[in-house]
């Protein structure tokens, strides 16, 4: 039986794939080499590689706009994208260039908006969907756009004590603030609640809509916002809840003819291993079929219909690039590998919710392989990698400690939430720094463009931050 990392993959799995292969025995991601990176940058390293979110926004739309036209579906698709699932401004330049519109939750993605109209990346004409618990600071600058001319700006209540804030900032707006209403749903059976903290009771919304907006003259609905936090699956659980909207919002629409348009939040997965699969063109026309077929069942028109889709545009450009510094044999069952940083740092979903992402060796892919555990550096039980159920090893090619070159391994499709969570340039666990992070591009001739975007995190930087004197020169 043949016995190499390589044989264990390819006959595994479907290799090579989509953004990933091996050249000259060296994986690349997305085309990109990355011995090459790991010879000019060392490790550990963060990338994101910009087109590939491109390419996840395209296909997206493709697939709504055929299933719109297979179905002769009256609305159109609106493509948003999340902001907290990366803030960086390559990555928001990124999709921006893709005439996205935009989703906010917090007062200062207001700020980072109000810039990007600056630089001319955002146009007045951009949709804004402001979810998230609105302060007066939020409110504020909700206003405050549309006084500036975004009259696509939606403010998406949470909850029925908003309104009220709402009403006493829209008085302040010469004009009519468009508003849209957020659903709470039923979570799945395993959930620790029984119905989301987020949105208004469907069995309320009717009466909310006739006591508070329906004759406010500074209020108009436009949106009803409906979303699954377990994301967009084929089973009992998403359809049944995804019909309990639809029955919903034609009761709204028969009551409020200005509404036009359903918002389907998130909840695309990404590959999150090399068996993954998942039937996006399936899913896509069975959505817009089912909204056709209630809308045309109530007699009512068919609404534009909207998606925020943040960790599916941004987390396939993600990988973060490690060496293994040390093997530790610590029984006859249990082998470590130790890597050049901590995960719970790095890649904290994986700590935090048990999220899975790619892992795949970089070099020695024709080496014989093992059962491994992998471990950060840091000093917590924590700080380790497991990838299918807790505590379960992994596979990655053995190496003797006198070879030359060390193992890299990476973790692949990380470019969602890791960094906003872990706080990115901030403090870290045990003062690990945060590692240097590396922007990939391409010019008009297709050739690779990598660039540094923030160096590895330094001493009195981090020292800096927690109050201590950095100019001391005893160090």
């Amino acid at each position: 039986m043949k016995n190499t990392y390589f044989d264990l993959i390819d006959q595994s799995y479907y290799f090579p794939q989509e953004g990933f292969d091996l050249k000259d025995g060296y994986l690349s991601f997305h085309g990109v080499s990355l011995k090459y990176l790991i010879e000019k940058y060392g490790t550990p390293f963060k990338l994101i590689y910009l087109p590939r979110i491109g390419q996840q926004i395209r296909r997206a739309r493709n697939l709504f706009n055929r299933a719109i036209k297979k179905n002769n579906y009256k609305g159109v698709y609106n493509y948003c994208y999340c902001t907290k699932c990366s803030h960086f401004s390559d990555v928001v330049k990124a999709t921006l260039r893709e005439k996205v519109h935009l989703e906010t939750s917090s007062s200062f993605d207001i700020d980072l908006i109000l810039k990007l109209y600056e630089e001319g990346e955002v146009k007045l004409n951009t949709i804004i969907v402001h979810n998230g618990y609105k302060t007066k600071d939020y409110l504020h600058k909700i206003i405050l756009l549309n006084k500036m001319g975004f009259k696509n700006s939606i403010l998406v209540l949470d909850s029925k004590t908003e309104v009220a804030r709402v009403k006493q900032f829209a008085a302040e707006y010469d004009g009519v603030l468009k508003i849209g209403i957020r659903m709470a749903i039923d979570e799945e059976p395993q959930s620790a609640y029984y119905t989301s903290r987020l949105g208004i009771r469907p069995s309320e919304i009717l009466d909310f809509y006739r006591e508070e907006i329906e004759h406010d003259d500074n209020l108009s609905l436009k949106m009803m916002h409906f979303f699954i936090d377990s994301g967009i699956k084929d089973n009992m659980y998403y359809w049944g809840e995804f019909q309990k909207a639809m029955k919903l919002f034609t009761q709204l629409k028969k009551a409020c003819p200005s509404i036009k348009a359903i918002n389907l939040g998130g909840g695309f997965p990404i590959r999150n291993n090399l068996g993954f699969e998942y039937d996006y063109e399936y899913i896509i026309n069975e959505l817009v079929r089912n909204i056709k077929e209630v809308c045309v069942e109530a007699e009512i028109d068919e609404p534009d219909i909207f998606t925020e889709f943040g960790k599916y545009t941004v987390g396939e450009s993600g990988a973060i690039i490690f060496s293994v510094l040390e093997q530790k044999q610590q029984n006859d069952a249990e082998k470590w590998y130790l890597v050049d940083n901590s995960l719970m740092n790095t890649i904290p979903d994986a700590w935090s919710i048990f999220e899975k992402f790619i892992l795949l060796p970089v070099n020695k892919w024709h080496n014989e392989y093992g059962r491994v555990n992998i471990g950060g550096i840091s000093c917590d039980h924590s700080d380790y990698y497991n990838s299918e159920d807790l505590n379960q090893q992994i596979f990655l090619p053995n190496y003797k400690d006198e070879e030359e070159e060390p193992l890299y391994v990476g973790f692949f499709h990380t470019g969602a939430y890791q960094d906003s969570i872990s706080g990115y340039g901030g403090i870290k666990h045990c003062l690990i720094p945060a590692p240097k992070l590396i922007i990939i591009d391409r010019d008009k001739k297709g050739n690779f463009i990598d660039t540094v975007y923030r160096n590895e995190q330094t001493v009195d930087e981090m020292l800096q931050i927690l109050g201590y004197d950095t100019t001391s020169k005893n160090k």
